[in-house]
């Protein structure tokens, strides 16, 4: 294919409001990595009209440069004449998808991925092996052979920030409803999540206790499914389309007053279905409906307001530092009410990195697809993160999380990454939790 096809191209009028100024290129990973013209937003949206009006082809070549986009959206942040590549890479995504023929083990990888990580129906009976092969050392022996690497730098980097199953994985959720303590404040949804309700589930549990005692009855529906966000950020449009239904409508019957996401990234998608769904006449006012629905648990309770009492955590001031995720800082706009939320915890003391606003290469499931940008970009942020002497990291994203825990561990550091959640969990309690949250 030499060019976009009609479905939905990247819209000209969208790419002629770049004027190639490039403030963007100094905030772009990728191109801080690369140090590529065509591996910028810059260079990018350069391509779509290339490929647009026909002068460039859409190629492997040419997509190549596509995927090297964490879609970490600070370019976003940064552009002074407001070009939405947000739009333009997203629409640009499901073009590549369609129309350029990608290898044979790109494709089972890939295949693999969308097939197995967004359905925890499908991913749960496979934590039976899992388990066994991290308890019996097996995992020692395969890091160590690097047999791997050799094999698939995907797959290696895939086992590489695979965490410990935990027990919790293994049991099926949480009541329907779990009521407020008090009076009741709001009638909330809550949003489990695919990787999170498995290897994160003391994060869900963090975050049902948080809002339960700040006067929410939590609704959890049991029919609900991924998110989308995984399909979304890589250009499976039909897929990522689907799960945005089931989701509406795992949620239509709950009367909730808001729908509570406790992941940055699915936060974001969340708050997309408007625009996922766009063109389907039966879902775009559901769709729409929904998302002005939804909130990330640290926006919302930064709203409505901390109504419990909170306690110290530590018998010494804990140096916290907190680490912004991409989807969180620069699609949802939420940087300041994390930090609030954090700061209302006795005897905390709140830590800032520098180069705070650079992606941890985790991106969705970009590090499993684009592992040597990756590798360099978790280095870069759990070096950053270490220099504040922090001796914990407060992270709101499961993959930024894995990301993150993956690289301390390769330079051998013991520090907790935690969700603000479970910190806010911890000083309602009052309890000093350190000992049992060791990484």
């Amino acid at each position: 294919m030499d060019s976009f096809d009609s479905q939905s191209p990247p819209d000209p009028q969208l790419i002629d409001t770049c004027v190639h100024c490039g403030f963007c290129l100094a905030t772009c990973p990728s191109y801080r990595v690369l140090g590529s013209e065509m591996d910028s937003p810059r260079g990018r949206i350069y391509l779509m009209d290339g490929v647009n009006e026909g002068k460039i082809p859409l190629s492997a070549t040419t997509a190549t440069h596509f995927d090297s986009c964490l879609g970490c959206l600070a370019c976003v942040s940064t552009c002074p004449s407001g070009v939405k590549y947000d739009q333009l890479i997203t629409a640009t995504r499901p073009q590549v998808e369609r129309n350029v023929p990608r290898s044979v083990s790109d494709r089972l990888f890939r295949a693999l991925i969308f097939n197995l990580l967004p359905y925890p129906g499908r991913l749960r009976p496979l934590l039976y092996p899992l388990a066994v092969y991290q308890k019996l050392g097996v995992r020692k022996l395969i890091r160590a052979s690097k047999v791997l690497d050799k094999l698939s730098p995907s797959l290696a980097a895939m086992e590489a920030i695979l965490p410990d199953v935990p027990a919790t994985a293994f049991h099926h959720g949480f009541a329907d409803v779990i009521p407020a303590q008090g009076t009741r404040r709001f009638r909330v949804g809550m949003i489990l999540g695919c990787v999170q309700r498995l290897f994160f589930d003391r994060v869900n549990q963090a975050t049902v206790n948080v809002l339960s005692a700040n006067g929410c009855e939590v609704v959890i529906p049991k029919s609900q499914g991924c998110c989308a966000a995984l399909p979304q950020h890589q250009g499976q449009e039909e897929q990522a389309q689907e799960m945005a239904r089931q989701m509406i409508d795992s949620f239509a019957q709950s009367q909730v007053d808001y729908v509570i996401i406790n992941a940055a990234g699915c936060g974001h998608t969340l708050k997309e279905y408007g625009h996922i769904l766009a063109k389907d006449p039966n879902y775009r006012a559901k769709a729409e409906a929904f998302a002005s629905k939804v909130r990330d648990v640290q926006e919302f309770l930064w709203a409505v307001g901390v109504v419990t009492p909170l306690k110290p955590i530590s018998e010494t001031p804990l140096n916290v530092v907190y680490q912004d995720a991409c989807h969180l800082l620069h699609g949802q706009r939420i940087s300041l009410q994390p930090r609030q939320l954090l700061a209302l915890i006795p005897n905390l003391k709140l830590s800032e990195p520098i180069d705070a606003a650079l992606c941890c290469g985790s991106a969705g499931v970009y590090n499993l697809l684009q592992p040597e940008i990756a590798e360099e970009l978790g280095r870069q942020k759990v070096d950053n993160l270490l220099a504040t002497g922090a001796t914990v990291i407060a992270s709101p994203n499961p993959g930024c999380a894995l990301q993150i825990q993956k690289h301390l561990g390769l330079q051998s550091k013991q520090v907790p990454v935690l969700h603000p959640m479970e910190l806010l969990d911890a000083a309602i309690r009052g309890e000093y939790f350190l000992a049992d949250h060791q990484a």
